[in-house]
């Protein structure tokens, strides 16, 4: 197992410490629904250096990414980011990416860690003769801020103005956080406002400290990965490996947004104008339990006739919403909100309704 920087922080702070990726990693420190809370109430900081950042540089490295990945970095100015998915070439997906735009010679491809070989492979080779590539994953820490009190806590520790008050969603810019060196991207998993903070591997004990004080005013936890997969759940964003994987495609994936189907190509785009003009055979849907009962990934979906229809992606107790949620695919026909479906907990048949998603979204 490995492990990042902030390890000792994490022990001496009474995390439960877990595998994850290959990495041992906090899956929580006071409690999942404890943390769930101060984020969705407060503020919380989380550790995710255990994601891979690539970088790309030199004329041409934006075409280049833009090839590679289904959104369009084009469109957007330096200093934004845009999440896309990154396709092989039937269309299905191999990661889901942010791709952050410094310029149209620099770019950072942020991917999931258990992706980091393979998104790496394929990004270096696609590189080799043209652009420069560089796996900057070991010497990158990533903290995430989220909460509504996260940017109150960034200008506690130090943050500027133009970064704290100003920074709008989805941009990001180099600035000083408590006297270190960061890149601060108002960007997040959690479905709360806040920011990203990309930081030197050796930095980040340095600021996650200064930020956990910043933030005691403001009632600042530290947050795990337990937590961190409830409060994406209740937002509806995808886990890798779990809702999505090389078996699935955004279009059934409900990622049919990222897929900007005007650029002159991309990998995977042949494919995907095919599975767009035959249209979905299964969707991606979110469902509230309500039978007693918790759906669990892989738990199987049925009819009303006990058919296994589809399968229960991800699935847990909301401690916002105080019911029992959980994605799943199941067949195309089936996907209106109201629709009945049944989840096989442990060979129980339990009632579930198809309900809108996100299941949970904050106040603007």
């Amino acid at each position: 197992m490995r492990k990042t920087s902030l390890y000792a922080e994490h022990v001496a702070l009474g995390a439960r410490m877990v595998p994850f990726a290959g990495w041992e990693m906090p899956v929580q420190y006071k409690g999942i629904v404890d943390e769930h809370r101060a984020v969705r109430e407060r503020v919380g900081l989380f550790d995710v250096s255990h994601m891979g950042e690539l970088e790309l540089t030199g004329a041409g490295a934006l075409e280049l990414v833009s090839s590679l990945i289904t959104n369009d970095p084009t469109r957007v100015a330096d200093g934004q980011a845009v999440y896309t998915c990154c396709c092989n070439e039937g269309g299905t997906i191999l990661d889901d990416l942010i791709v952050y735009r410094r310029s149209p010679e620099n770019m950072l491809v942020v991917c999931n860690a258990s992706n980091r070989d393979k998104i790496a492979t394929h990004f270096a080779r696609a590189a080799e003769g043209r652009v420069s590539f560089r796996d900057a994953s070991d010497a990158t820490a990533l903290l995430a801020l989220q909460g509504p009190r996260a940017l109150e806590t960034l200008a506690a520790a130090g943050a500027s103005v133009a970064v704290a008050r100003e920074l709008k969603s989805f941009r990001f810019r180099d600035a000083e956080v408590a006297g270190v060196p960061c890149t601060v991207a108002r960007t997040g998993y959690t479905g709360e406002d806040g920011v990203e903070l990309f930081a030197g591997w050796d930095d980040a004990p340095a600021l996650f400290r200064a930020l956990m004080t910043a933030g005691k005013a403001f009632g600042i936890e530290p947050v795990g990965l337990g937590a961190r997969d409830t409060l994406r759940l209740e937002a509806r964003l995808a886990l890798y490996g779990n809702d999505i994987d090389d078996s699935t495609d955004p279009l059934e994936a409900g990622l049919g947004w990222t897929v900007k189907f005007d650029k002159p190509h991309f990998v995977g785009k042949e494919a995907l104008l095919r599975l767009k003009a035959e249209g979905p055979r299964r969707a991606l849907v979110g469902f509230e339990m309500r039978g007693r009962g918790i759906a669990r990934h892989g738990y199987p979906l049925l009819d009303a006739t006990g058919e296994t229809i589809g399968l229960c992606t991800s699935g847990s107790p909301s401690p916002t919403l105080g019911k029992n949620i959980g994605l799943g695919y199941v067949p195309a026909a089936l996907t209106a909100p109201g629709n009945r479906i049944f989840v096989d907990c442990r060979g129980k048949s339990i009632e579930a309704e198809i309900v809108p998603t996100p299941f949970y979204k904050r106040a603007r």
